[in-house]
């Protein structure tokens, strides 16, 4: 059996796998979700040496600057 990630901490799950695993496994985040939100980071040739994505509602939202990934926040709801 082969374990893709370590939970080290509830609900944070570290490994280091493929581009393919790490499709498979966003994959199964995006269908399994449904009102919780999560963010996959990886390694990457960046100038940041890293990229991520994120799944669900949060009020960090990934924002692009001149190639730079960065968060922005959304305003709160009233």
């Amino acid at each position: 059996m082969d374990v893709w990630l370590l939970e080290v901490r509830a609900g944070v799950y570290v490994g280091n796998y493929s581009a393919r695993t790490r499709g498979v496994i966003w994959d199964q985040v995006e269908v399994y979700i449904e009102q919780g939100d999560a963010v996959m980071i990886w390694k990457a040739p960046t100038d940041q040496g890293y990229d991520f994505k994120t799944v669900g509602s949060n009020r960090r939202m990934r924002a692009d600057f001149d190639g730079m990934k960065l968060v922005s926040f959304a305003p709160r709801e009233p």
